[in-house]
């Protein structure tokens, strides 16, 4: 019989399971920052991308726009910009990418993402979804 004491301690052993799994693994995930200490997915400055002492996967003009990729310890594993504002990208299981601009098209590399997403929104502004974007219907 399921009760409501048994849904929470079993509830609170996932979360506590879960939450040794992640202390287990900070770790291995950490291995691979810089041997000064700081995180390679530091905040970002304040034009969105990361600041100049990170130096970038890449960072070159495609189309008449800035694109800029830079490693991060996010889940993804990079940060992607586009004219200095976040490009949203996923990490498949069979290791491609894939970004909100493009979502049904997988690429190799995140610097094909990058492009691939130029490609999509041509030089429309890249918004995060949540800004509304003004129509002029006269």
């Amino acid at each position: 019989m399921v009760t409501r004491r048994r849904m929470l301690t079993t509830g609170l052993s996932t979360a506590a399971a879960v939450s040794g799994t992640a202390v287990a693994l900070r770790p291995m995930l950490t291995a691979g920052s810089p041997a000064d200490g700081k995180a390679a997915g530091r905040a970002a400055g304040k034009d969105g991308v990361p600041g100049d002492h990170d130096a970038p996967l890449f960072d070159e003009i495609y189309r008449g726009r800035r694109i800029q990729g830079f490693r991060t310890a996010s889940e993804s594993g990079v940060a992607l910009f586009v004219d200095g504002r976040p490009l949203h990208v996923m990490r498949r299981v069979d290791g491609s990418w894939i970004s909100m601009a493009n979502h049904f098209q997988p690429f190799l590399t995140p610097l094909a993402t990058a492009r691939g997403a130029v490609d999509v929104i041509g030089h429309a502004p890249l918004t995060d979804g949540t800004e509304r974007v003004a129509h002029d219907d006269h």
